[in-house]
């Protein structure tokens, strides 16, 4: 499996869907989620988006826009008119204790007008483990991809359909928000050129793919970079330039923190033992798999898992209900 699929294998949209809104001004949106991705697709019109930090992005008709979490943020239509006070959604079904049922608004199409002139698509995915914390460290706060107006055209098609059925309607919604972030992430990263993560740009280099992919499809196997270079058929010495020139760091750095990582969401996410992680990620032994382990980590195995477990008992309920929006009152 390719890094961007391990990633992404770590967030889904199950259950947690905003679904389909459509506005008319004056609006505004809090995201209150919390939640690690949050995506909004402009299919019809235009908003603001307004960050915690102040920081604000226009997005138009075509564009769909990755907010990374956990901080709240806003969606609005004309955030500078203080004379027009807008209808107001909030969406926070994540947290413990809000009512999510939206008796007001209803089903999976909501808004203040159904021939309103913004309509949208909207989701917050929730993480399953920690898998998903690495894609994130590769994101910006925010960012937009636009798209033809003819995927805007067949999403609100199939949102609308969706709504019409009472049958299938929310897992066809998670199964469009999911295709919609995998497409939406792909074309960034394609676009970020220089400032894509290294993993990411390493698999479209020509010499380094063939070994990349070896390495992500095989993660246990003892390799050296004399490995990686016969899997990509050059030299050892030239693999290795290349390699350290596209990715930033040399071939046997890469490994280490791709298993590193690995080690890192297999203790915090499963019950297998210690030398049982030691062989997945590639390590002979579990001594010499955590001597490593704590030399970058700078915490033995055993004390990392200890560490996620206090961190799961504390953490709010992982199951929250179905999403909705709900107006403020």
């Amino acid at each position: 499996m390719d890094p961007l699929s391990s990633l992404l294998g770590g967030i889904r949209a199950e259950g947690s869907v905003v679904s389909h809104a459509v506005l008319e001004a004056p609006w505004t949106i809090r995201f209150a989620d919390r939640a690690p991705l949050t995506m909004i697709s402009v299919l019809r019109g235009a908003g603001t988006l307004i960050l915690s930090d102040g920081t604000r992005r226009a997005v138009g008709v075509g564009d769909t826009a990755i907010v990374r979490g956990p901080e709240p943020f806003r969606l609005a239509d004309c955030p500078e008119d203080p004379h027009r006070p807008p209808v107001e959604y909030e969406i926070a079904c994540f947290t413990p204790d809000v009512d999510c049922t939206a008796q007001d608004l209803g089903g999976i199409r909501w808004g203040n007008d159904p021939n309103g002139a913004t309509a949208l698509i909207a989701g917050a995915y929730r993480a399953s483990g920690h898998r998903h914390e690495r894609l994130l460290r590769a994101l910006p706060p925010v960012l937009v991809v636009t798209e033809d107006t003819e995927v805007c055209d067949w999403l609100e098609s199939a949102a609308a359909d969706a709504a019409s059925r009472s049958a299938g309607s929310q897992a066809l919604m998670d199964r469009l928000l999911d295709w919609a972030l995998v497409c939406t992430l792909r074309t960034w990263f394609d676009r970020a050129g220089a400032d894509a993560p290294g993993w990411y740009r390493g698999l479209s280099d020509p010499v380094l793919a063939p070994a990349l992919q070896a390495f992500h499809d095989r993660p246990s196997q003892g390799w050296t970079v004399s490995a990686l270079a016969a899997e990509s058929g050059v030299s050892r010495a030239l693999f290795a330039k290349r390699f350290t020139a596209v990715m930033g760091r040399p071939p046997l750095t890469y490994l280490t923190e791709c298993r590193m990582d690995e080690a890192e969401v297999l203790l915090s996410d499963t019950d297998l033992t210690i030398a049982r992680i030691a062989e997945n990620v590639g390590y002979a032994d579990a001594f010499g798999f955590s001597a490593a382990f704590k030399r970058h980590r700078g915490m033995s195995p055993s004390a990392l898992r200890a560490k996620s477990r206090v961190h799961e008992i504390h953490r709010p309920d992982s199951e929250p209900p179905l999403q909705r929006a709900s107006r403020v009152k």
